[in-house]
């Protein structure tokens, strides 16, 4: 289900613009930033790489692209 929302003129130019470079379609810009936004309200302390790094990650075990870190071993 879809909601229409107001925005500023200038987030819409830039959504606009970054949703081309990223290849997303301006509503799908807008919600990336958001749900970016989001996370990063809930984890001040963590900056926008490892963010950004970490959905990533969560991601490539989804697709069986990695493997799981056993503590103490290694290092």
């Amino acid at each position: 289900m879809s909601t229409a929302i107001k925005i500023s003129s200038e987030i819409a130019n830039d959504a606009r613009i970054t949703a081309k470079v990223t290849r997303r379609s301006m509503a799908g810009q807008v919600e990336y930033w958001a749900y970016i936004g989001k996370i990063a309200e809930d984890n001040p302390d963590l900056s926008f790489s490892v963010i950004y790094d970490i959905l990533l990650g969560r991601e490539q075990l989804k697709g069986g692209l990695g493997t799981p870190y056993l503590f103490g071993e290694g290092d």
